[in-house]
């Protein structure tokens, strides 16, 4: 018999590919952002953008619970998935135990604690590097957030003057901090004040494209490639905001730089020892599509 000379045809482009997670995904530890839930930038002030999945025989509904805050969500992990790590069953057993527990009492204090234990850990083995260094960056600017304007989000209000607020977010991915306006016109005052906060910075302004839409400023610092960066990184947030604090909002920065000086800062990350892992490469993206340097 002489063997076949036949190919099956491929199919159209793409054809082939579903574009879907169907792999299983229950004792996974995962990351997620805004594109697998809706929530206001930044995500809330509790989580850390790093679950365990609990329930994931469906990847597009998996049931998770954050390893910062111990709340149980359910997340689309069906087209971008980042998977850190995997723990045991008897970890997810006792995890399972725990929600169980929260429910029935009212008390999520232990599961709260006994997430961000095993978040912790979970960092610590898998150490700082591309993949992890979003989940670093979130956990160090919430402590900011905490320290200068704790609320449910992830982000810092300053008032600017009468009718003028921003807000300060960052876009872990990016290790960027963006300042979204009301305002539909360039805010020459604001441009100078985070020049001045931050001199050594990429500061891009986004002018409103639709008629729902404002001034958005972006203050990018260089992608941190080590722990250490990570956190020089976030000193330099930490001292722009608090210029930008002293400088618009000088009474709320009497009543807040006390409070710091006498019980500290807070520094999550102090507590983690994080090993390096080597990136293989550094792409660096053109600024994207209707941005303008400022300076």
């Amino acid at each position: 018999m002489e063997p076949s000379t036949l190919t099956h045809a491929r199919p159209e482009a793409m054809g082939d590919v579903p574009g879907i997670c169907e792999l299983p995904l229950t004792r996974a530890v995962v990351q997620y952002r805004d594109v697998h839930e809706m929530d206001a930038p930044g995500g809330r002030i509790e989580d850390i953008g790093l679950a365990l999945v609990v329930e994931g025989r469906y990847a597009a509904s998996s049931e998770v619970v954050d390893l910062g805050s111990g709340r149980v969500k359910v997340l689309d992990l069906s087209t971008e998935l980042v998977v850190l790590d995997w723990v045991y069953e008897p970890t997810l057993d006792h995890v399972a135990s725990l929600i169980t527990a929260t429910a029935s009492v009212d008390d999520s204090e232990p599961l709260r604690r006994y997430a961000f234990k095993l978040g912790l850990h979970i960092l610590e083995r898998v150490g700082f590097g591309p993949l992890t260094r979003p989940t670093f960056l979130r956990i160090g600017y919430r402590d900011i957030c905490r320290d200068f304007d704790l609320h449910e989000g992830t982000s810092i209000r300053f008032v600017l003057g009468p009718g003028r607020l921003t807000r300060a977010h960052l876009d872990y991915d990016a290790c960027a901090l963006v300042f979204r306006t009301a305002m539909r016109e360039p805010d020459a005052q604001l441009e100078h004040a985070l020049a001045d906060a931050f001199p050594t910075a990429d500061l891009r302004r986004y002018d409103p494209v639709g008629d729902a839409d404002a001034i958005e400023y972006e203050v990018r610092l260089p992608l941190p490639t080590s722990f250490t960066e990570a956190r020089v990184s976030l000193g330099a947030m930490r001292r722009g905001l608090s210029t930008l604090m002293a400088r618009f909002e000088p009474l709320r920065f009497n009543t807040v730089a006390p409070l710091m000086e006498t019980f500290g800062e807070r520094e999550t990350l102090s507590a983690i020892r994080a090993r390096e892992v080597s990136p293989q490469s550094v792409v660096l993206a053109p600024p994207p599509e209707g941005s303008q340097v400022v300076h």
